[in-house]
């Protein structure tokens, strides 16, 4: 990261990963898509995209899950926490899982994409815009 101080750090659960981001989150929000409610095991998913340039490990190496045939899931191989998604091919940005990060609430949610795929149970009490896909069509695929 060419010497830039960290805007953004975080860790997997036991701590055998810790990363940092030295740029601020270029979009926020709650991602609804059905694979990132099976890989975290919760009814949504707080994301934050930084751009991939920005992104580093400063202790460990994450395992990857290549999830769907666009995007894979960096996770801690001992604990099992979910750091991030990104692209396979091309990443512009990394999706971080706003709950591994050291200060989570420094990355409010802005909108939510894939709320067409929502648990029909499950809905938030805001009002931000809601994406029934992806935000931009251009991006590579949600998951």
């Amino acid at each position: 990261m060419s010497g830039k101080q960290a805007v953004l750090r975080g860790a997997c659960h036991c701590g055998a990963l810790r990363y940092e981001a030295s740029e601020p989150p270029i979009d926020t929000g709650y991602c609804h898509c059905t694979v990132c409610r099976r890989t975290t095991g919760a009814p949504v998913l707080a994301w934050a995209s930084v751009p991939v340039a920005s992104f580093r490990y400063v202790l460990g190496t994450p395992a990857i899950y290549h999830s769907s045939t666009w995007g894979h899931r960096e996770f801690c191989a001992r604990c099992g926490a979910q750091i991030c998604y990104r692209q396979t091919n091309d990443a512009r940005s990394v999706d971080l899982n706003v709950g591994s990060l050291d200060e989570p609430e420094r990355c409010p949610p802005q909108m939510h994409i894939y709320h067409a795929d929502r648990i029909e149970w499950f809905e938030t009490a805001d009002a931000l815009p809601r994406h029934p896909g992806k935000k931009d069509p251009a991006d590579g695929g949600g998951g």
